[in-house]
Parts: C-alpha cells; structure tokens; sequence
C-alpha cells in the first residue's frame, strides 16, 4: 500500500507544483468560461499537491485518494472526453496516465493507507 501510494503521489506532485508555483489561472479561466465561479479552478492544486502530500505521509490516504480521483474526473471531463477513445502518438492509450492517476486514487481510497502511515489506526477513513 505503501509503494501505491508513493508512486502515484510522487508522480502527481509534480503537476500540482507547476500550478502551485504558477497558477491555475488556466483552469479558473476555463470554468469561467463555462459559467463555473473561476476560483474553484484553484481546487487543482488541493487535488494535485495537496492531497498527495498527504498520501506521502498517509495521512487521511483515503479522503485524499478521493480528492485526487474527483481532480482526475474533472481533468477528464473538461479536457480529455475526446481522448477516451484515442490512442497518442506513441501508441498508448491516451489518456492513460489520467486514468492511472483516477483510479489509483480510487484504489487507495477503498485499501486505506497500510501499514505506514500517519493515520495508522484511526479509524477507517485513516
């Protein structure tokens, strides 16, 4: 659970930094556009910074399995419903890494954190 967890938040982390460090102007000025108040685009960074922080240390992996998935969901469905039946330029599917990042999130949130954790034994939303 542990190595999970890692790997799908060390790999998150870094699309959450670019927004972190560099807005989510982008995606505030997308939901904008669609009629969505324009700083909920700001979630981004909660799902791709700040709740795989949380799945490093494992602490509330569950919930934060969670948010990452909705980020994903959402990722998708502005972005990438075109894509789900693509395949890139280098033969994959393409949205493949959204969709290990979705459901990997899914994944933690029904397992829990393991063994090493923070939240180790605190209840079932660990």
């Amino acid at each position: 659970k542990f190595l999970i967890r890692f790997i799908l938040a060390f790999g998150m982390i870094f699309h959450g930094w670019g927004k972190l460090m560099g807005g989510a102007n982008h995606i505030a000025g997308m939901l904008g556009d669609m009629g969505i108040p324009s700083f909920i685009g700001y979630g981004v960074i909660i799902g791709e910074f700040v709740a795989p922080l949380l799945l490093i240390v494992g602490f509330k992996s569950r919930l934060a399995g969670l948010v990452m998935s909705f980020t994903m969901l959402v990722a998708l469905l502005m972005v990438h419903t075109g894509d789900i039946f693509s395949v890139s330029d280098h033969g994959t599917w393409a949205i493949e890494l959204l969709a290990i990042y979705l459901v990997g999130g899914l994944a933690i949130a029904f397992l829990g954190s393991g063994k090493y954790s923070l939240s180790k034994g605190q209840g079932d939303w660990d």
